[in-house]
């Protein structure tokens, strides 16, 4: 049973997400409320201006004194005191302020009226109606799609809403469960303690008269400890299904909960931006049309004109839907700004925020993460189709409310009489009789945008709620990592290195600082670092200094490798070209692993040498790294993952999701196979990788031979051996296991003690172990004397 508290607590967690739901609903109400306010103001601004342009034809004849007063009238009523501020605010949308200017420039108008009577009364007055009749039209078919935005949006929430009292009933069948639980286990015990009781208080009687009584005693008491086993036994069972119910109703929540707030996310980010734009949708530019063919009345009617006549047409110029959908919604923040984040809401102490990953749910989710991703992969590529169809009928729509029709020069090529003005104006635009075709065709073009529209918000709201809990069961289960992207481009500057440098400084240093004391580093390359620190070391690089320099081990591992992944990242060319992407591809379909090397060998080789020298230093690195999986957990195909991305980028117009993978298997097979991949030092002189975190140089080797630590350390030990006999040794402590690779090297166990005669390189050690003389590699063992240098 639940006590008051908890159930108290329950109900303000409900009463809490009530809350929440109805400040969205208010939110909602008001947007709906906000659009509506911006389509009356606007078809009020249509009716002023055909309103305007009807006053200004019949005053045009009385010349600047009646134009004067015009002008005085309509500026007036902007300055009326009804809604002041909200018709404030929309003076910083480009039609209103090229409403304002018209209305200054309109006392310089004076001249040649019988001609600007008849461009307004049959022409421009028939383009503002028909422009407030496709504002109307359009704006009512778009609240239609925003209303069922927003419906869509409620029925998410309620969805969130029962998926969360579900939760929050199975955890509380869960609870219950254990507690009858509790109680059988206390009555067993209970049950028991009395059995041995009573038969430590039984006496002997003579087996005659006694023997039946304690028979039936015994027997009573076996088969209450029995029902009480039993009743254990089902309450135990009946634990174990409802916590497994408690826990799959809770990773539900949590993954509704997801996909509800990036449904949230997306319609305010997404939705209602582009629901402006429907609301918006050919009125910008048929205002424009309109306003420019009283421009070009006006340009060719008086060249005195031109000063105001250029601060219209600039506003005209800037008659943009964007800009004003975006001071539109700066103008009125708290009703279109997105909503707080959705928080998990923990059940009586249930604290587990995160997805059980674990089993028995663990395969469930695995193959739930499988299938989302195909599934997203389906649906992407069908809203994509559908995206296309959409762009391609909003740019016919576009091209026909953006028909430049607006030039009026020719009316004023024959004289100013009713006659002339009459016969030029009747080829206008707005007297063609293929006007109302096109009107029907227009008409038919946005009916199907909207469609389109639709289908394409519904797609991508679909596609955003999978996507979420697809990313989510991902991360959980540890298939991806994140990339640091406000990283990777302030990484640019790392490109830069010493042109004379076969091998970047920054690659060099960090491998061999992650070869000296990271190589069992659990996570390696997989977990992130500390942003500062990674800045830092950055920084230092860039400057020419080698901050890693040295053996001091007090950075942490985590940020250098995120240095090294950045500085292959952030190239402005990856290290494998693109111009070879597709050829490498085909390498992947290889079945055969060493018939795959061979031809990505074959690939390679087309690099250039400076190339290839670096990838074969850090695939060594990889190859050497990857053979510590057991303590680092980064096998070839985790390091893949880790540096595909970095290494290796998908084109354009390729689907990324399978391309990657091709791409991961490919630098994975590198790192097995890059011995058989990349030239020897024979082949191709230059600074090559070695286990002991240096760089060991070809390029001074007549031969190109390899030196072995035993080749460079054998002048030392000679010289040690004849001149300095007599020092003191040194007692070193193995911190690793190691195994010796070749007769000169010593092998070891962890813990293991050793004596140090004295360094035979910057990387190993002369010493004993066991009676046996050999090399020692100085980043296994901890020395003693910390004196020594």
């Amino acid at each position: 049973m639940t006590s008051p508290a908890k159930f108290k607590k329950d109900k303000e967690i409900i009463a809490e997400y009530d809350t929440q739901v109805k400040e969205i609903r208010a939110q909602l109400t008001e947007q709906m409320k906000c659009l509506d306010q911006q389509c009356e103001l606007r078809v009020q601004l249509l009716q002023d201006l055909q309103d305007f342009f009807r006053k200004k034809a019949e005053i045009e004849m009385d010349y600047s004194r009646n134009l004067e007063k015009l002008a005085e009238r309509f500026l007036a009523k902007t300055r009326s005191t009804k809604d002041q501020q909200f018709k404030k605010d929309q003076n910083v949308l480009s039609p209103v302020n090229c409403w304002n200017l018209l209305l200054n420039q309109v006392k310089r108008e004076s001249r040649d009226h019988t001609t600007l009577s008849d461009i307004y009364l049959n022409n421009i007055i028939p383009r503002f109606v028909q422009v407030s009749e496709d504002s109307g039209r359009l704006f009512k078919k778009s609240k239609e799609v925003g209303q069922q935005l927003q419906d869509d949006l409620m029925k998410v929430l309620n969805e969130l809403y029962s998926v969360m009292k579900t939760y929050h009933m199975y955890n509380a069948d869960s609870i219950s469960a254990q507690s009858k639980l509790k109680e059988a286990e206390k009555q067993e015990e209970k049950q028991f303690g009395k059995s041995v009781k009573q038969e430590d208080r039984q006496t002997p009687r003579s087996p005659d008269s006694s023997s039946n009584v304690r028979i039936e005693e015994k027997h009573v008491r076996r088969s209450s400890v029995k029902k009480i086993e039993k009743m254990k036994e089902k309450r135990q069972a009946k634990y174990t299904e409802n916590k497994l119910k408690a826990i799959k109703a809770r990773n539900e929540y949590l993954l509704a909960l997801e996909a509800t707030n990036a449904s949230v996310f997306k319609y305010y980010i997404h939705d209602l931006s582009d629901l402006i734009d429907c609301c918006d949708l050919g009125y910008h530019a048929s205002l424009n049309r309109a306003l420019r063919t009283f421009l070009s009345a006006e340009l060719n009617l008086e060249q005195s004109k031109h000063e105001g006549l250029d601060a219209i047409e600039n506003a005209v110029e800037n008659l943009d839907a964007t800009s004003d959908k975006q001071r539109l919604m700066e103008m009125y923040n708290n009703v279109f700004c997105p909503p707080m984040k959705f928080e998990f809401q923990p059940h009586m102490g249930d604290m587990a925020s995160q997805l059980c990953a674990q089993q028995p749910v663990q395969s469930e989710l695995v193959q739930r993460c499988q299938q989302l991703q195909s599934r997203l992969s389906t649906l992407k590529i069908e809203n994509e189709e559908v995206k296309k169809t959409m762009e391609a009928t909003l740019q016919t729509i576009q091209d026909i409310v953006t028909v430049e029709d607006f030039d009026v020069s020719d009316c004023f090529q024959y004289s100013n009489s009713m006659e002339s003005v009459k016969s030029t104006v009747s080829e206008t635009f707005m007297s063609k009789p293929s006007i109302a075709k096109r009107r029907a065709n227009q008409q038919e073009t946005e009916q199907f945008y909207f469609t389109k529209m639709k289908e394409y918000l519904e797609g991508r709201n679909l596609i955003t709620k999978l996507q979420a809990k697809h990313d989510l069961l991902q991360k959980t289960l540890g298939e991806s990592q994140r990339t640091d992207c406000s990283l990777a481009r302030r990484s640019s500057t790392m490109r830069k290195q010493d042109s004379s440098q076969a091998i970047p400084l920054v690659v060099e240093s960090c491998i061999r600082f992650i070869s000296r004391h990271g190589l069992q580093h659990e996570g390696i390359f997989r977990v992130s670092g500390s942003q500062v620190e990674v800045n830092d070391i950055k920084n230092a690089f860039e400057r020419g200094e080698d901050p890693l320099a040295g053996d001091q081990n007090d950075h942490d591992m985590d940020s250098i490798a995120g240095v090294l992944k950045l500085y292959f990242r952030g190239l402005e060319h990856p290290l494998f070209p693109k111009d070879i992407f597709h050829d490498l591809m085909a390498c992947v379909t290889m079945d055969n692993l060493q018939e795959r090397a061979l031809h990505i060998r074959k690939v390679l080789l087309v690099l250039p040498k400076t190339t290839l020298i670096i990838m074969r230093y850090l695939f060594a690195f990889l190859n050497h790294l990857s053979q510590f999986s057991e303590e680092n957990m980064m096998d070839p195909y985790n390091l893949a993952i880790c540096f595909g991305p970095s290494l290796m980028s998908v084109p354009e117009g390729h689907d990324q999701v399978s391309c990657q993978a091709h791409v991961n298997e490919l630098i994975k097979t590198t790192i097995i196979q890059h011995e058989n991949i990349f030239p020897s030092p024979r082949e191709l002189e230059g600074p090559v990788y070695s286990r002991g975190g240096s760089t060991e140089d070809y390029c001074d080797s007549p031969h190109g031979e390899t030196t072995s630590a035993e080749d460079s350390t054998q002048d030392v030990t000679t010289e040690h051996h004849t001149s300095d006999d007599e020092c003191e040794p040194i007692e070193a402590i193995a911190k690793f296991d190691y195994v010796g690779r070749t007769a000169r090297e010593l092998s070891f166990k962890k813990g293991a003690s050793l004596l140090l005669y004295q360094r035979a390189s910057d990387d190993w050690w002369e010493g004993r172990h066991n009676g046996i003389d050999g090399l020692i590699p100085h980043q296994y063992i901890v020395v003693q004397d910390t004196l020594i240098s």
